[in-house]
């Protein structure tokens, strides 16, 4: 595992997930969202966030949060990926994801934020999570149907399974470094 895909819908915990898989393995973290949004929440142009994904994806080494599979160099990072973490949460989940982490962070830049971003209220953003599995879901699905066999997909469908992947990754390096 070197290149890491973490995917899935705002509020199902992939940042917390990929903040705490780089802990364990060493493997710096990139944020997408960090990458695409200027300070003000002001969008990249298209052009100048491709260059940035491009860079950013070939690296020898990352674990990026987010999804953005049509622009972005998003061929690209599903083309050097070893590994796909996938969370396919609920959405009453993610909702109440959302909704804590505007609670725990509102007014300040969560750490895989542009500078900038702070935490807000955004009846868009919230309509985006409501409508995500509906609406988004299938076209990462049809992202995944273009990975290659040497590639691992690993999907959650609760934050109980991530826990437990974590866990026994932990458990696993532990063991590693006894023999």
């Amino acid at each position: 595992m070197q290149r890491v895909l973490v995917m899935g819908s705002s509020g199902s915990g992939k940042s917390t997930f990929a903040r705490r898989l780089s802990a364990l393995t060493g493997i710096p973290t990139v944020s997408i969202d960090a990458l695409f949004w200027k300070p003000g929440w002001v969008e990249s142009d298209k052009d100048e966030f491709t260059r940035r994904m491009t860079a950013a994806a070939r690296k020898p080494r990352w674990i990026m949060d987010g999804n953005y599979t049509k622009s972005g160099a998003g061929e690209l990072r599903r083309e050097l990926s070893d590994t796909i973490i996938w969370f396919d949460l609920p959405r009453s989940t993610c909702m109440l994801g959302i909704l804590g982490r505007i609670a725990a962070s509102y007014g300040q830049v969560r750490p895989e934020m542009a500078e900038g971003c702070p935490e807000k209220i955004d009846l868009e953003f919230f309509r985006y999570v409501w409508t995500y599995r509906r609406q988004q879901r299938p076209k990462l699905i049809e992202y995944f149907e273009g990975l290659r066999a040497d590639q691992s997909l690993v999907c959650f469908t609760n934050r109980g399974q991530a826990e437990d992947y974590l866990n026994n990754l932990a458990l696993q390096q532990n063991r590693a470094s006894i023999h």
